[in-house]
């Protein structure tokens, strides 16, 4: 077994709002974001790096004590896509990657996700946990969207 494990995988949601729209409301980052991801306990502060880069500091409380994740962003506007790689905490150096499309009744995320998880587990622990962190993070998107929705639309 290894030191630690990648669990890759990918999913789509459809947001009712133009490409644009979608992708400024996603990386307006703040402090009550996850509020809307349905976690109440949890922090967030944001530290302005660069014009196209910020660090995210997120403080959450879990059964076995205080986390602290520190997210490096980089956003390109340009391609309606962001880059999020863990500085810090029990998944550090996971990358994710976020592109939003247009469609015809709006507009797309592409999710894609490389968490890394340093345990050593066999190849169907790691296929179960690669299913787990794929469904919490597209229920966690599938929130985001009708939060966004109830925004943009009023």
């Amino acid at each position: 077994m290894a030191l630690s494990v990648v669990a890759s995988y990918r999913f789509r949601q459809h947001f009712a709002v133009l490409a644009n729209q979608a992708y400024m409301w996603c990386t307006d980052f703040d402090p009550q974001d996850h509020v809307l991801m349905g976690d109440l306990n949890a922090k967030r502060e944001i530290i302005p790096t660069s014009e196209r880069c910020i660090t995210l500091k997120d403080t959450f409380q879990t059964e076995k004590g205080t986390v602290v994740k520190e997210k490096l962003v980089q956003l390109d506007p340009d391609q309606l896509c962001w880059v999020a790689i863990h500085l810090s905490g029990p998944n550090r150096c996971s990358r994710f990657i976020y592109t939003i499309s247009a469609e015809k009744d709006g507009s797309s995320l592409e999710f894609r996700a490389n968490h890394i998880e340093y345990q050593n587990l066999t190849q169907k622990q790691t296929e179960q946990l690669t299913k787990q962190l794929r469904k919490h993070d597209a229920d966690v998107w599938a929130l985001l969207a009708k939060a966004m929705k109830k925004e943009l639309r009023t």
